[in-house]
């Protein structure tokens, strides 16, 4: 259907005839349809534009005022008291706690290991190779950590060292 002047009034509007979804979708993608317009109330989009813009703006300005310990706190467990899953997340509040342990965390019984077929051939290349300094001084600060029992090697021979930061 082709419109030299769209309709403007709600009754011209009415009065257009139905496509189906599949229809429009196939018109749509094979190119039959050249342009369409989308009808909405202007005052509406105006005012919800302008909330937007609103809520843009103190997002902004709230998260620089904060300060790091406010949304700390504001993740707090107090916090999450009301949440209807505090139970769960205190049972597992070891995974990520508030310090870092000098330790690992009391180990759950949950093991995996990788068998491989015999004679498998795998990727040993990094992604991104990195200088030798680099490499270095990664294995030594992972070394480090293995030391002092915060990591454990892996027997995945598709391991790389990785750490997070909280």
């Amino acid at each position: 259907m082709k419109l030299e002047n769209p309709p403007t009034l709600a009754s011209e509007l009415t009065s257009l005839p139905v496509t189906r979804w599949r229809r429009f979708a196939h018109d749509l993608h094979d190119g039959r349809i050249e342009q369409i317009c989308i009808l909405s109330d202007v005052e509406r989009m105006k005012c919800e534009a302008e909330e937007f813009k609103q809520l843009v703006a103190e997002g902004v300005d709230a998260l620089s005022a904060k300060s790091k310990k406010e949304r700390f706190d504001e993740q707090s467990w107090d916090s999450l008291k009301s949440s209807p899953f505090y139970e769960v997340l205190r049972e597992y509040r070891d995974v990520l706690p508030d310090d870092i342990p000098a330790e690992l965390p009391q180990d759950k019984g949950v093991q995996h290991e990788i068998d491989l077929v015999p004679g498998t051939k795998y990727c040993v290349t990094r992604q991104w190779p990195l200088p030798r300094e680099q490499v270095k001084a990664i294995d030594d600060f992972f070394e480090s950590r293995r030391k002092a029992g915060q990591v454990r090697e892996s027997k995945s021979p598709h391991s790389a060292p990785t750490f997070c930061v909280k």
